[in-house]
């Protein structure tokens, strides 16, 4: 209690308090509100065991860093301890000098293991797999097969997946829960209980959205890895939330018009948190100078017509809004496999007509809005009033039928060369639409109003 007392103050009956309880999550959160240093002298007085269920949690927000602060030999038998995926997790994320040392300490059977899971893309379901999983000859008996089970549980990432497997080839035969197992009777084999089907798989260089889906899909625990049919792993239905939580904050940051953030919000450096949000901010600033040259060319429709200035707010946010409505219905459709790239002509048919609806609808809330601020006397739009209103209620469908179909067509685009849809943020899109909406406005009062305030 006194070393606790010296390292975390005033926080040192809290932390020991969770230790006593036996709450892994309590105490990972409460070292993710501690400092580097801190969180490290509390960790050296964890036991062992205790330790590899903390680093063991990916909730553990600065594990690479507080490995590389340990005792080498610490580090390594920590590592070769923990589940295979988590330690591959953190060893990707350890700098050098550190990794190639904690790597030293590893025996070359664990070494090996975790170089191969690091040698696939980041994002591939071999990169998030474990190695840690039930498997058995298709000769054993249900009462072998539960004995072992029995034997291994700990050293497993779960058993509720049993994987039969040729011993000599490691090819995967068939795959079957741990409730089918227990149904069986003790002397049957194991590989008369399973199914007859084909088990469900992925390749190594399965993107883990797409196994996110197959384990959705087909409502699985866990979902092997296989190559030439020979077992790599298994991919885990916690791993692959986990990796799915990373994705779709990466996709929400990108969409809110900035670079995906390396680390929780409240631990980002000011200067990094800058770099992040600084380049788009530019960017969406330099092309909303655009804005500027599209009201520059207008400058003398402008001087003759003031009045129209006062709707160029809400001309260019009608128009954002629709297509960052569209963007962000296209982005979750095409992620969930809703729809396709094909299927862009079908989701334009869609927004147009939709488009017009929603523009007919503002623009007669634009009409209604004037003529009832023109006839209670709230303000004066001079004897062309009703040519005013209109312009404002054929603008407000033109630019809303063009945001919300630019808007839907953007992500298409995006993802035809390559780049994640998701790029195609709200800031992005209201930015194209501005400009344009502009044009679309001036071009409709131009029509309209020429002859009389033109």
């Amino acid at each position: 209690m006194n070393e606790f007392a010296r390292v975390a103050g005033s926080d040192a009956l809290a932390f020991a308090r969770i230790l006593a309880n036996d709450h892994i999550a309590d105490i990972v959160e409460a070292l993710n509100g501690e400092p580097h240093d801190v969180a490290a002298e509390l960790l050296a007085e964890v036991p062992f065991e205790r330790l590899v269920e903390i680093f063991d949690k990916p909730e553990l927000e600065a594990a690479p860093e507080l490995v590389a602060m340990l005792p080498r030999a610490r580090a390594g038998k920590l590592l070769a301890a923990m589940s295979v995926d988590r330690a591959a997790d953190v060893l990707r994320e350890l700098v050098e000098p550190a990794r190639s040392e904690v790597l030293g300490e590893l025996s070359p059977a664990v070494r090996a293991t975790l170089l191969s899971i690091l040698g696939y893309p980041e994002h591939s379901a071999a990169s998030i797999m474990t190695t840690e999983y039930v498997s058995v000859p298709p000769d054993w008996t249900v009462a072998r097969t539960l004995d072992y089970i029995r034997k291994v549980e700990r050293t497993r990432e779960t058993i509720y997946a049993i994987y039969i497997v040729d011993p000599g080839t490691q090819e995967l035969l068939r795959a079957l829960s741990l409730r089918r197992l227990i149904t069986g009777n003790p002397d049957d084999r194991i590989v008369d209980v399973a199914s007859d089907r084909a088990p469900v798989v992925a390749t190594p260089l399965t993107d883990r959205e797409d196994v996110a889906r197959q384990m959705s899909k087909y409502d699985l625990l866990a979902l092997p890895v296989v190559e030439n049919g020979r077992m790599l792993g298994i991919v885990t239905v916690d791993d692959i939330m986990d990796a799915m939580i990373e994705e779709t904050t990466e996709d929400v940051h990108r969409f809110g018009g900035m670079e995906a953030l390396d680390e929780p919000y409240m631990k980002m450096g000011f200067l990094p948190m800058i770099g992040k949000r600084g380049g788009w901010l530019c960017a969406l600033f330099l092309s909303e100078m655009l804005t500027a040259s599209v009201m520059q060319h207008y400058e003398v429709e402008l001087e003759k017509a003031i009045v129209l200035t006062l709707f160029i707010p809400l001309i260019m946010s009608s128009g954002g809004n629709s297509g960052s409505q569209a963007t962000s219905l296209v982005i979750r459709a095409l992620a969930l496999r809703e729809i396709s790239l094909a299927d862009w002509w079908r989701v334009a048919l869609r927004e147009l007509p939709s488009g017009l609806m929603l523009g007919t609808l503002l623009g007669l809330v634009g009409v209604a809005r004037i003529t009832l601020w023109q006839h209670l006397d709230l303000y004066d739009y001079g004897p062309h009033w009703h040519l005013i209103a209109a312009t404002i209620g054929v603008a407000l469908i033109g630019i809303v039928t063009f945001g919300s179909l630019t808007g839907s067509m953007l992500p298409f685009m995006l993802k035809r060369l390559g780049f994640d849809p998701a790029s195609a943020s709200a800031p992005f899109v209201a930015t194209l639409v501005d400009v344009t909406g502009l044009a679309i406005y001036f071009s409709v009062a131009l029509v309209i109003l020429r002859g009389t305030l033109l």
